[in-house]
Formats: C-alpha cells, structure tokens, sequence
C-alpha cells in the first residue's frame, strides 16, 4: 500500500479489492458500529479500514461454514478496544470488567431511545458500550453478543443492566469537540488554495514529512505522490468547502450534479506546528456523510 502511484490502473492487490468488493454491503453497519465504539465517525473509518484489512490477511483461517457479518464484527470489536486502549481507557475497562456479573432471572428491558443510544453509548465503558450497541441497535441476540465481545451470556446481561441504567438514569449529551482555530484557519486557506489549482501554495501549508492516508487505496509519503495530479485531472466538475463532521473542522468535497453541488467524501487534517502533518482522504465512504451529515456554509 506504499506506491505512491496509488490511483494507477492496477497498482493496488486486485485480490483485496474483489475482497472489498464481497463485503460492500457489510461496510456501513460496521463503520457505524466503530464510530459509536470511537466516539468518531472518522476515526471509525480508520478503524474499519484497520480490521478488513486484517481480515483480509486471515481469510485462510476463516470458517465458510460460518456466517462472515459476525466474523467481521468480532474483528472490528478487537480494533475498536485496541483503539479505546491506545487512547486511555484502559483503567476504566478493565474497572468494568472486574465488576461482578450477577445475571438478573430474566433479560433486562430495552432502552427506548432509538437512534439516540448511538450517541449516548459514548459516554460507558467499552464493554457496556459494545453490548447495548450490538444489542439495542444491532440486534444481536445475547449468545451472538457474548461470542462477538469474548464473554459469557451472563456476562453480556449484567453489562446491559449497568449500561441500560446509566443511560436511562442520567442521558448525557453528546460530547463537543473543543474547537481547534488554528486547524480551522487551515482548512479554509487550503480549501482557497485548492479550488484555484495553485499547487504550490496548497504546498506551503504542508510540512516536508506529511503523510497521506486515502481510504483502502494508500498509506504513504504525500511527497512524490500522485496526489494533486489526479484532483487537477478528474474530469468531473468538483470543488471543496469548508466544513465540519463531529464538530472537527474538515474539507468537503462536493460535485456538481446539473445545478447543485453535492457533498461527496470528506478530508481531514493532522497539524502540528502550523503545517498540516497528516492527510485523510475518505473516498467512495458515503457511509461517513451518512453517519453524521455534514455542516458547512452553502459554496459559491
């Protein structure tokens, strides 16, 4: 995944595309599980991306006599832990984990709270997180769940007790993200940039050593890379705005469709030192606007 000549006519392994290709209709639900376990829709993503690549790598130990959505699930499940751990929540994991599993006689009520519980569940350790998602919005049974987050039945239960209690005790809002002005001023010089071609300028605004991430296609150096060759050749009328997912400033990417330019994938940056360090392009992942529509100000 480190040529830089990504987009090129077969320079990506035609296997793990005709692989993509096969779960296509798997992906939504999986990135909407990731962005409620992360807390973000992009961070999601990445996680997503992670795990299918994972599974791709372990295909031979994969049992076809077994359904693949749960497989896929577990996987995604693991990364999101991974994930959750990297950023600190360990202490409290493993805190809700130790407490005792006494298993009611009978399953415990469901939430009514739709949709919502997607993103009130944030706000629970990760294993009552991953047991009200699967079951409240997946609708998994107790068994699927118990095998997906590697506990017992009993175990799943008494996570659903505490979580369903909290969230129905006490809803909290949603978290905000704090706002990054300086990723925001940013974002609009280089949407500026960006729509009059000037390459150049687009460049002065990221650092030598950026690293670019464009979604199941390239992992690399932005340097020598393709990159802005293939925007400056598409043949299709686009142009970027400014905008916000989850409260975390992003370029939109929108394409004209006769009269009305329509968002289509979203970019978002890492800074550091007032220069972009990291770029993540999320082409063809319309699940990712789907999850949380974007906001931005109408383009010119």
């Amino acid at each position: 995944m480190d040529d830089p000549s990504y987009m090129e006519v077969g320079s990506f392994e035609e296997r793990y595309m005709a692989f993509l290709e096969t779960i296509a209709t798997l992906r939504p639900a999986l990135h909407r599980y990731c962005a409620r376990m992360t807390g973000s829709v992009m961070e999601g993503e990445d996680v997503v991306q992670e795990a299918l690549f994972e599974a791709y790598r372990k295909l031979d130990q994969f049992d076809e006599s077994r359904p693949l959505k749960p497989w896929l699930f577990r996987i995604c499940h693991n990364r999101c832990i991974d994930f959750l751990r990297r950023k600190g929540v360990r202490e409290k994991a493993e805190e809700a984990a130790a407490q005792p599993d006494e298993t009611p006689p009978d399953e415990p009520n469901t939430l009514e709270i739709g949709k919502a519980v997607e993103h009130l569940v944030v706000s629970l350790p990760p294993k009552e997180r991953a047991c009200v998602l699967l079951k409240d919005v997946f609708d998994y049974s107790l068994e699927e769940v118990a095998e997906l987050v590697d506990s017992t039945v009993g175990g799943v239960k008494a996570a659903l007790n505490r979580g369903r209690t909290k969230l129905a005790a006490s809803p909290p809002a949603k978290p905000a993200r704090n706002a990054d002005p300086e990723l925001a001023q940013i974002v609009q010089l280089y949407v500026e940039r960006f729509n009059r071609r000037d390459w150049n300028s687009v460049r002065e605004l990221i650092s030598a050593d950026a690293r670019l991430r464009v979604a199941n296609h390239y992992a690399g150096s932005l340097s020598g890379s393709t990159y802005f060759g293939v925007y400056e050749k598409m043949p299709i009328p686009w142009k970027m705005a400014a905008g916000e997912v989850d409260g975390e400033p992003v370029v939109i990417k929108l394409q004209r469709e006769g009269e009305v330019w329509t968002p289509m994938s979203v970019i978002r940056f890492v800074v550091a030192n007032q220069h972009i360090a990291q770029i993540f392009d999320y082409p063809r992942c319309p699940w990712i606007l789907k999850v949380a529509p974007p906001t931005f100000p109408g383009p010119s």
